[in-house]
């Protein structure tokens, strides 16, 4: 079999396109390999700073989003053109075997470059709905692949491989007890969490949600709710006003705007409440945590619905549409977790079987399988 060695990943754009590909070139080099990240969009340069934390090398293209705006079309031509060229001359020196790229507006110059090099191209979907751009990049792909069953996996025009969402290595290695969750917790923030009593994990995404904000708080006359425990990551500038809520109560808190360590988040809570990231939807599988989670609703093609459905499947999650988001509605969920824990503990453990822990490998590995196939019938024609 054929080893790759060396690609190229871009993964520019939101933070949903990067860590994904960061995690697949952590994955090649912690293999011997060597992966080159191409970056593009308004946060590249803290992208490629994160990147070269890791030991990974970057490359920073002009990227801009397509816009039907005459003035800003021009300028997203100019910017694909500059990046496709930048993109030539950097593939031609480091000679990757294959180019990976993560969807989005940031990965046209680095698909343009590989198809005029001849380099063989392949596309990763983190959301179950197939974005724009590798709806049209796949014509020109060996393959794609889904981090979950995709309801239009049909428009593909090249073949589809289902090998989940990449997660970041920090996640993967942190899976730990509650117990064990609760004490860390205890140790770096003073929590005086108790590791038998029931806790609540809510967030927003890195931004907050504000549906999930004002939703997701435990009311003062809930029968058992003090004995609640709340870590909440409200995004940036919204924790005063949850400070003020939880100060007229008896909860013990743990209130941030954000943090890096959500495994230490995800090990420690028996129920979640949040979005419906890609991301979010992979790790909530891998923690067997069941989750209440409220799809975005102005999401690209409302694909956040369809993340959720795909948890929602297996029986570990119950899908609150944005709509029907309200402190009631959350209360009485938390009423009924109270009141069942060990229903909602036997159902978070069907998660398991929906989860995709070495998503990284699997991607690589159908990538070698692919340019293995492809050479060793070129070998054969030739003969």
């Amino acid at each position: 079999m054929t080893e790759l060695n060396r690609i190229a990943v871009s993964c520019g754009g939101t933070g949903g396109h990067f860590y994904p590909g960061l995690s697949v070139a952590r994955e090649l080099n912690a293999g011997g390999g060597k992966a080159l990240l191409v970056l593009g969009g308004k946060n590249a340069p803290k992208q490629a700073e994160i990147a070269r934390g890791y030991g990974v090398e970057t490359v920073r293209t002009p990227a801009l989003p397509l816009s039907k705006n005459p003035w800003k079309f021009l300028r997203f031509l100019l910017a694909f053109l500059r990046g496709g060229i930048l993109c030539i001359r950097v593939f031609r020196e480091f000679r990757p075997q294959a180019v990976l790229c993560m969807g989005s507006f940031a990965s046209l110059p680095a698909a343009f470059a590989a198809k005029a090099l001849g380099i063989p191209l392949f596309l990763h979907d983190g959301n179950a709905r197939l974005g724009k751009a590798n709806k049209f990049l796949s014509r020109y792909a060996k393959a794609l692949a889904l981090s979950f069953p995709s309801p239009d996996g049909a428009h593909c025009k090249c073949p589809v491989i289902q090998t989940g969402m990449p997660l970041r290595q920090e996640l993967l290695a942190g899976k730990m007890t509650k117990t064990e969750a609760i004490s860390e917790i205890n140790r770096r923030w003073n929590a005086g969490f108790l590791p038998d009593a029931p806790t609540l994990l809510v967030f927003g995404g890195s931004l907050g949600a504000a549906s999930v904000n004002r939703s997701g708080r435990v009311a003062a006359g809930l029968p058992g709710g003090a004995a609640i425990q709340v870590i909440h990551l409200t995004g940036p500038g919204k924790m005063e006003e949850l400070r003020e809520y939880y100060a007229a109560l008896p909860n013990r808190t743990l209130l941030l705007e954000s943090s890096s360590d959500m495994h230490l988040f995800y090990s420690a809570a028996d129920l979640i409440f949040c979005r419906a990231g890609g991301s979010t939807v992979s790790e909530l599988a891998y923690f067997g945590k069941y989750a209440v989670v409220v799809p975005y609703p102005f999401a690209a093609e409302n694909h956040q619905f369809d993340n959720a459905r795909w948890l929602a499947s297996s029986g570990g999650a119950r899908i609150l549409p944005d709509a029907e988001c309200s402190p009631e509605t959350f209360n009485e969920i938390l009423r009924n977790f109270l009141e069942n824990p060990g229903s909602y503990r036997e159902a978070s453990q069907k998660l398991a079987a929906i989860a995709i822990p070495d998503a990284s490998r699997r991607i690589l590995d159908m990538m070698v399988n692919i340019v293995s196939a492809a050479r060793a019938g070129e070998g054969k024609c030739h003969a």
